[in-house]
C-alpha cells in the first residue's frame, strides 16, 4: 500500500472516530437524526456532546414553524422557562415534544423575532434547576433560521386549467 493511500485510510479512520457535532456552540443545521435542514439550532457557547442548552427553530411537519428548548438537564425540558434575549425577559411554556425536549406552547412570537435579529439569548427554567453554560451567541442566527424556515413557505397549488374539457 502506498504511503499515500494509507495516510487517506488513517485520516478516514480518524474522522470516523469523532464525536457527532450534534451540540457545538453557535448556530447551524440541526444534526439531529432526520431533521437534516428543516431546522436550526444555537446552542450555549461551551456546549458540548455532554452538556448543553440549545434552542432550535424548526418547519414542523404541519409547515408551522416551533420553537424548541433542548438541553442535557437531567430533568425533562418541559415547563415553564424565561428567555432572555437582549436583557429583556419574557417566560413561556413549553411541552414535551421530539425529536428535542420540548416545544414552546402558545404565542412565542417574540422569541422567533429576537432569535433571529438580536445579539444573545439566555435559557432559564423557572423552577429553578441548574442549567448547563445557557450563553448563546445569535451571530449567524438569521441566515440558519431563514433557511431552515424556507421548507415552511407556503406552497403554491397547482394552477387551474381555465378549460377543464378532456379535450384541451
Amino acid at each position: 500500500m502506498s504511503p499515500f493511500r494509507a495516510s487517506i485510510l488513517l485520516l478516514a479512520g480518524a474522522l470516523c472516530s469523532l464525536p457527532a457535532n450534534a451540540q457545538q456552540a453557535g448556530w447551524s443545521y440541526s444534526p439531529l437524526p432526520g431533521e437534516g435542514d428543516r431546522a436550526a439550532i444555537g446552542c450555549g457557547l461551551e456546549s458540548t456532546p455532554e452538556i448543553f442548552a440549545c434552542v432550535a427553530v424548526r418547519c414542523e411537519d404541519d409547515f408551522s414553524t416551533g420553537v424548541h428548548i433542548y438541553t442535557s438537564r437531567p430533568q425533562s425540558d418541559a415547563g415553564r422557562w424565561a428567555i432572555t434575549v437582549d436583557k429583556e425577559t419574557r417566560s413561556f411554556d413549553a411541552e414535551a415534544a421530539a425529536p428535542y425536549g420540548a416545544r414552546l406552547v402558545g404565542d412565542f412570537s417574540w422569541v422567533l423575532h429576537n432569535l433571529a435579529n438580536g445579539a444573545v439569548a439566555y435559557l432559564e427554567p423557572e423552577d429553578g434547576s441548574p442549567m448547563p453554560d445557557n450563553h448563546i451567541a445569535l451571530d449567524g442566527s438569521l441566515y440558519a433560521i431563514n433557511r431552515a424556515l424556507a421548507l415552511c413557505a407556503p406552497r403554491n397549488p397547482p394552477p387551474v386549467e381555465p378549460i377543464g374539457t378532456p379535450s384541451v
